[in-house]
Order: C-alpha cells, then sequence, then structure tokens
C-alpha cells in the first residue's frame, strides 16, 4: 500500500506577521518561484489586470508596497487544503484606506496564482 504525503501547511503566522510588520521579504518567501500575481483596481481593471510573474517581479512590488508609511493588518484569512483567502487592510497617514481581498492556489505550502481586488477611498479622507 502506498501513503500519499500529506501537503504542506501554509504558513499563516507569516502571512500575518509580514503583512503587519511590512516584512516583504518575509511576505516574498510565501511566493512559489513560478508563481503569478494578478491585482485588479480602478486603474487595473479586469479585462487589464497587472500581472506579476516570478518572485521578481512579485518582489519589487512589495518592496514598493509595504516601503511606504501605510499600516497594514491582516483582517481574515482562510486555508482549506490547497486554497488561501485573506483580507487584509491598510491606511496612509493622511487617513485614506485601501482593502485588499485575495485568493490563491498553493503549491507545497506556497502561493502560486493569486489575484487581489483593492478599493481605494475616493472621497475625502476619514479622520
Amino acid at each position: 500500500m502506498t501513503t500519499m504525503a500529506a501537503p504542506s501547511a501554509f504558513d499563516v503566522r507569516a502571512l500575518r506577521e509580514g503583512i503587519e510588520r511590512a516584512d516583504a521579504r518575509a511576505l516574498l518567501a510565501l511566493y512559489a518561484d513560478d508563481a503569478e500575481l494578478r491585482v485588479v483596481d480602478r486603474k487595473t481593471q479586469p479585462s487589464h489586470p497587472l500581472v506579476m510573474h516570478g518572485r521578481d517581479e512579485i518582489g519589487a512590488m512589495l518592496d514598493d508596497l509595504y516601503g511606504r508609511e501605510t499600516s497594514h493588518t491582516l483582517e481574515q484569512v482562510v486555508v482549506q487544503s490547497d486554497r488561501l483567502a485573506f483580507l487584509e487592510s491598510c491606511r496612509y497617514p493622511d487617513g485614506v484606506r485601501v482593502l485588499v481581498s485575495s485568493t490563491a492556489e498553493l503549491r507545497d505550502g506556497r502561493i502560486v496564482d493569486q489575484t487581489s481586488v483593492q478599493a481605494w477611498d475616493e472621497n475625502e479622507p476619514a479622520q
């Protein structure tokens, strides 16, 4: 009889710490070498999303994003087998808020295919 190896578990703690400590390197470690990340928002709409391929492109985006003066909070996270979903809220010093909803496919405990939809405050920021 053969046994199947259990899939590697995704590190939710590393996700939370990476997001809330704005640690782009820690977050990049959660992605597979061949990962793909799509971002949909007002500027990069569903027909033409921003698409990053591989850890180099994803890492550059994470460095930019988490290098800003912004607070980040992991609001919700769900991991089920080879799927991940999480909700992240961000706040800029001027009060502008961003909400990001992400879903991802996992392989060997790493993100291989992620889609993130983000919404930004468009009116005066709430103080």
